[in-house]
């Protein structure tokens, strides 16, 4: 596999065709995310995958301009965080050595709840970026999305106590008449030299 080509043929994918993911495929994604790396290993997530298409249909209705491609796509991928920090300071100092522990307290918690929480919901992120990376590798398309409405996303899925929605990625295989993939609209990204520096 060529990583470097399987970045340029991602995009956040607008069509989806009617193909659903395998099982096997699935279950590899699910090992993924839960191999996911985060600060001090601090692991502060939930990930909810939603094929049902009744659930996609309620999420569908509180996806915003993504309506139309939630109920496309193969799968659905809810990512939540801790939105508890006393939940999660209980998982912590379960699963993680003191001395990785006291980072969080000693430097993150230290700065007050505000930034502890902001902490947390980056780990999230990390395991987003993560996520998006593995489906390109597996030729899997995706669409990373922030314009949904997370409470209403907690109350459909019933989301655990202590955690809430952050955002969401669909998956699946992009459907050829999709005018934004890199084929018919070519990337546009900043100039190497304004982002890449070498010391």
């Amino acid at each position: 596999m060529n990583f470097l080509e399987k970045a340029k043929n991602r995009y956040a994918t607008k069509m989806y065709r009617n193909e659903e993911i395998s099982a096997d495929k699935i279950a590899e994604l699910q090992e993924i995310l839960r191999l996911s790396p985060s600060s001090i290993n601090s692991q502060p997530w939930q990930f909810i995958f939603v094929s049902d298409e009744k659930i996609k249909n309620q999420l569908a209705a509180v996806s915003m301009v993504n309506e139309e491609r939630v109920k496309q796509a193969s799968h659905l991928v809810v990512f939540c965080s801790f939105d508890n920090l006393q939940d999660y300071e209980n998982q912590m100092d379960t699963i993680l050595p003191k001395e990785w522990s006291a980072f969080y307290y000693q430097v993150v918690k230290a700065k007050g709840d505000a930034v502890a929480q902001s902490w947390i919901e980056k780990q999230v992120y990390l395991s987003i970026g993560y996520f998006l990376a593995a489906c390109a590798s597996m030729d899997i398309d995706a669409t990373p999305m922030e314009g949904i409405f997370p409470e209403q996303y907690d109350q459909i899925l019933g989301v655990e106590k202590g955690y809430k929605t952050l955002c969401a990625v669909l998956i699946g295989y992009r459907d050829e008449k999709d005018e934004n993939q890199p084929s018919k609209t070519p990337k546009q990204r900043l100039e190497f030299n304004k982002i890449i520096r070498n010391l």
